[in-house]
């Protein structure tokens, strides 16, 4: 991982107990060195498949329904049958960080293509197998220099699309359009990309959910051509469980740079603060006290 690397939100700090972890690889547990996938397979020839991030905290790992619920709608979304149900791809999970004697710290990667082709192309009838089916745990904890000093976001020409082009809450693996963001911001010398959706409005980060504070109130996209966030639905339920407001509809540029904080949530990181936006600094400083209320009422949540 190169220096500039530990600017990304999903930046992590090393670990060298990673080095040897086991990678579950269609049943079986493979050293990391040897973990392989055919160059037939459609995830790698394609994009064709669906994943999910989890976070594995004292032994818990967080909102593992809704990791699975999402996982399994999308692969019902572009017809690919996971070959087993919800429990059982759990235990395969929960093998995995047994094999790896993982208890907390760890952060899973869990993937699902549509398995080995005869040939590669588009049509799905050209798949040879079952499908390929990845855990990968990694012992991942946020890093804490990027938490002090917030990241620097600047807004893409790329922008989300919409669910009649490519629904965002299928979870692909294709990551293109995101990555040609994130390409943007990083020449421009920033951390990750604001996204706009086809209207103009805020949507999302290049691999982020976005949330700006105005007041005591948290703002947040629609929904429309954002992430389907497991972490974002949690910050949202826990911060009007605690009495707060949020406004989830399309607001734009212009009232995003009169917010007084802001900070964006993803599996990996939870909370992180913004520090600046298209290179303006934001008022309340790092990080505000609204962000902080925020991600003390998330450590809580994880924290069990």
């Amino acid at each position: 991982m190169t220096d500039d690397s530990q600017d990304s939100a999903q930046s992590y700090a090393h670990d060298a107990r990673n080095d040897d972890v086991l990678v579950y690889v269609n049943g079986e547990m493979v050293p990391r060195d040897q973990a392989r996938v055919s160059i037939f397979d459609a995830g790698f020839g394609l994009g064709d498949g669906v994943w999910e991030g989890l976070r594995l905290v004292r032994g818990r790992i967080l909102s593992l329904t809704a990791h699975l619920d999402r996982l399994y709608e999308g692969a019902n979304s572009i017809s690919l049958n996971i070959g087993m149900d919800r429990q059982a791809l759990a235990d395969e999970i929960f093998r995995t960080l047994a094999a790896n004697d993982m208890q907390d710290g760890a952060h899973i990667r869990l993937m699902v293509t549509r398995g080995t082709k005869t040939t590669i192309n588009q049509d799905p009838r050209f798949v040879a197998s079952g499908p390929t089916i990845v855990i990968l745990a990694e012992y991942k904890r946020p890093n804490p220099e990027l938490k002090a000093r917030g990241l620097r976001l600047m807004t893409s020409a790329i922008r989300c699309s919409t669910p009649d082009v490519f629904d965002l809450r299928l979870n692909s693996h294709s990551r293109l359009n995101f990555i040609q963001a994130l390409n943007q911001a990083v020449g421009m010398g920033a951390d990750e990309a604001l996204m706009l959706d086809d209207r103009g409005f805020v949507a999302s980060c290049n691999s982020t959910n976005f949330f700006i504070v105005r007041g005591d109130t948290l703002w947040t996209s629609d929904g429309t051509c954002c992430f389907s966030g497991i972490t974002r639905a949690t910050v949202i339920r826990l911060w009007r469980e605690a009495g707060g407001t949020v406004r989830e509809g399309a607001f734009t540029l212009a009232q995003t740079y009169a917010a007084d904080e802001a900070f964006v949530t993803g599996t990996l990181g939870g909370i992180t603060p913004v520090a600046s936006i298209d290179g303006r600094a934001l008022p309340a400083g790092l990080p505000g006290p609204v962000t902080g209320r925020v991600a003390d009422l998330y450590a809580a949540y994880a924290e069990g």
